[in-house]
């Protein structure tokens, strides 16, 4: 408790450390098969009023994964996160055991975002059913 009061001033303190961000929250149930996706993005630059730290994307991209899970969720994860400014693609493909694979693309345009998140498929031998599931551009700390 000592440690997050502590975090939770210190970040209070000193905005400087926190950087804008956006997250992306996959929920699984009891099988272990992924049930629900979400995200959160930082849609406006610093000092917009949709400017959030990366940590508070993490946060906002779980509650809203509570929302839109169509049953009870038995583990919950971050896919992935980032404190950047770039365009970014979920996506995910069937491996060749049948399960599902999902994953991250960031880039400077959404084409090179979809590549990569196709690329990472490809490694993962994700090759069936691939599908893009979210596509969105987010505003970091880093000028764009």
């Amino acid at each position: 408790m000592t440690v997050f009061i502590f975090g939770s001033l210190l970040l209070a303190l000193c905005p400087s450390l926190l950087n804008a961000g956006d997250a992306v929250a996959i929920g699984y149930n009891s099988e272990g098969v992924w049930t629900a996706v979400s995200y959160y993005n930082s849609s406006t630059p610093p000092g917009g009023a949709d400017y959030k730290p990366e940590v508070q994307a993490r946060q906002e991209a779980m509650r809203d994964l509570g929302k839109r899970a169509p049953e009870g969720l038995s583990k919950t994860e971050i896919l992935g996160s980032s404190d950047s400014t770039h365009y970014v693609a979920v996506a995910r493909g069937k491996n060749r055991g049948g399960n599902d694979e999902n994953v991250i693309g960031y880039g400077k345009s959404q084409q090179e975002a979809d590549r990569n998140a196709f690329a990472r498929l490809k490694q993962l031998d994700a090759a069936r059913k691939q599908k893009i599931v979210y596509r969105y551009f987010s505003y970091g700390t880093d000028p764009k």
